[in-house]
């Protein structure tokens, strides 16, 4: 080895290549980054996200049919910002319920009520497998356009550095955003709606999930908050060695 110390470029093609891969995935979607609840677009909009539950209209009364037509048209009449509705249908995820099960049926004393349990979850996961068992979710998007951010028809413009304002006035723009969301959620309440905004991590399942429908099946997202292990950097690409 030569006594005077050279420079080499020390490159991991593997990690250039998951990189390249990651960048060019994060290219074609429209969120800039996720901040306390909050997605914030690259064009500096920020939208929040009710989970709603569904009424059975069909087993409603005609008094309670008519109350919640004429609530919801209230309700909708009411609003002078704009509100996106989504249904949302995905496979039936039952691991949890099936995962609580099995920890009960491991807990029980009783030997027939071991058996049946066992019995009955065998028969779930069966009835999974075999069926394809939808589940339908529903989602109201409240949208926010932060000054410097205009909306033009069905899109929007940030006028600046991209998504500086709505990094930059955070509290403030978010503040203004909730209110919208209380108005929404307080609308939908009133005629018997259930709603439950989502978290940052709830966000980041749903999206994983919409982008991702087979492996979110089988390979389940962990919670930032319960790794251990340190944040990985990229080494430099040029290392001094001796």
């Amino acid at each position: 080895m030569a006594d005077n110390k050279t420079q080499k470029n020390i490159t991991n093609p593997s990690l250039e290549a998951s990189t390249a891969k990651s960048t060019a995935t994060q290219s074609f979607l429209d969120i800039d980054q996720i901040r306390e609840g909050i997605l914030i677009l690259k064009d500096g909009s920020m939208k929040a996200v009710l989970m709603c539950s569904a009424v059975n209209f069909e087993l409603k009364s005609e008094i309670e049919r008519d109350s919640i037509i004429y609530g919801y048209q209230s309700f909708l009449n009411s609003l002078d910002f704009p509100i996106q509705i989504v249904l949302q249908s995905r496979r039936l995820d039952l691991d949890v319920y099936l995962k609580t099960i099995e920890e009960r049926k491991n807990q029980e004393s009783n030997e027939l009520l071991r058996t049946q349990m066992a019995e009955y979850i065998n028969y779930v996961r069966e009835l999974i497998t075999q069926s394809n068992i939808m589940q339908k979710r529903f989602f109201v998007v409240i949208s926010h356009y932060p000054a410097g951010v205009a909306k033009i028809g069905g899109m929007s413009r940030f006028f600046g550095a991209k998504g500086t304002v709505a990094v930059n006035n955070f509290v403030d723009e978010r503040k203004y955003l909730m209110q919208k969301v209380a108005t929404t959620a307080s609308g939908l309440q009133g005629v018997g709606i259930k709603i439950s905004q989502l978290v940052s991590q709830d966000l980041i399942e749903l999206f994983y999930g919409t982008y991702n429908p087979d492996q979110a099946v089988t390979q389940k997202l962990i919670d930032p908050s319960q790794m251990e292990a340190e944040i990985i950097e990229k080494l430099p690409e040029e290392m001094e060695i001796g």
